[in-house]
């Protein structure tokens, strides 16, 4: 059997600078019937003429505005045909084979809806992304983050949710579960659409063998936090089966609560505010919505809570989180949730 094509979709925004070495990666492993689409987010520095002149055949789309990664990928999804769209940030560099390496992955791994490459920290040598790692509470962060790379890597298995860096999206599926939400704008995307292809029955994994190395920072101000709060909400709120969501309502409220005093010690208490405002006004849609994405569902509560972890243990959780009362509690209280939840 032929391997899959794969559409490429990069989208940028003020990217100039970092995109002709991401193309210039990507069009040295490209196949005949592969694509490469670069969606430019309204960018002021030229990136859409930096793109065009690093890869004449690609196709450059216009956005008049800058309407997020999100809907950067639903343009660049829909200005394409083959059966793989391979979503790549502008400053992750693909290393030599990994586009090889991510294609046979749609034929060893059938149900498979989404997977990763690993997601490397400038130089090369330590881990952005192995996998990421879903909490019950609708955390999400970074799995394997600053450790060093394994050698020889590992085989491709799978993770709770596959990082937007460096994405393979199957078509088909993408195409089922709705492809990622333009609402999102920008962050917890890909843990959304991880999330929803798990409920429809999706596997979802990461490709050790694939790599890109990836210009990476976490500190991005105000608008990132309230983002990542926004969107963790509306995720959960979508994704998560009712019996799921009842039984992790009362300590998920504790938790938010307890969540304002970290914020307002880290300086982010404002976004954090004007997040759960914003998720309160949206609500009838984000209701909406769930309906939609629980008519798809494919397996038990018990099958999806298998991917979520009972550990506190994100580099960006500081305060009452770390403190090992906590995290007992936290642990103790999923186990009991785990025994009444459908199978």
């Amino acid at each position: 059997m032929a391997a899959p094509a794969v559409a490429v979709v990069i989208v940028t925004y003020e990217s100039a600078g970092a995109i002709p070495a991401t193309l210039r990666a990507v069009q040295a492993q490209l196949r005949e019937g592969d694509e490469l689409v670069v969606v430019d987010n309204a960018s002021s520095d030229g990136s859409a003429a930096a793109a065009r002149a690093a890869a004449p055949g690609a196709t450059v789309v216009d956005l008049a505005g800058n309407g997020g990664f999100t809907a950067g990928c639903l343009a660049g999804a829909a200005a394409s045909s083959a059966p793989l769209l391979f979503f790549l940030n502008p400053d992750a560099v693909l290393a030599p084979g990994s586009l090889e390496a991510l294609r046979a992955a749609a034929d060893e791994h059938p149900r498979w809806g989404a997977w990763q490459a690993m997601v490397l920290l400038p130089g090369g040598q330590r881990i952005n992304s192995s996998g990421g790692v879903v909490h019950w509470l609708g955390l999400a962060w970074a799995g394997g983050l600053d450790a060093a790379v394994p050698a020889p890597p590992g085989p491709p298995h799978e993770v709770a949710f596959a990082s937007g860096a460096a994405l393979v999206v199957r078509r088909s599926a993408w195409e089922e579960v709705g492809g990622f939400d333009a609402d999102w704008f920008m962050y917890v995307e890909d843990v959304d659409l991880s999330l929803r292809l798990r409920l429809a029955g999706w596997g979802v994994g990461v490709v050790p063998a694939a790599s890109v190395e990836h210009d990476y920072d976490f500190d991005k101000g105000d608008y990132k936090w309230f983002h990542l709060e926004r969107n963790r909400w509306w995720s959960l709120l979508s994704s998560y089966p009712a019996p799921l969501l009842a039984l992790v309502a009362p300590p998920l409220l504790l938790f938010d609560v307890a969540l304002l005093a970290v914020a307002a010690q880290g300086g982010w208490l404002g976004p954090k505010l004007r997040a759960q405002a914003a998720v309160v006004r949206s609500l009838p849609r984000v209701l909406a919505r769930r309906r939609a994405i629980q008519a798809r569902r494919a397996i038990s509560p018990g099958a999806f809570a298998d991917w979520l972890t009972p550990a506190l243990d994100s580099p960006s959780l500081g305060g009452p989180a770390k403190q090992p009362a906590v995290r007992w509690l936290v642990t103790a209280y999923w186990r009991a949730i785990r025994l009444l939840l459908p199978t």
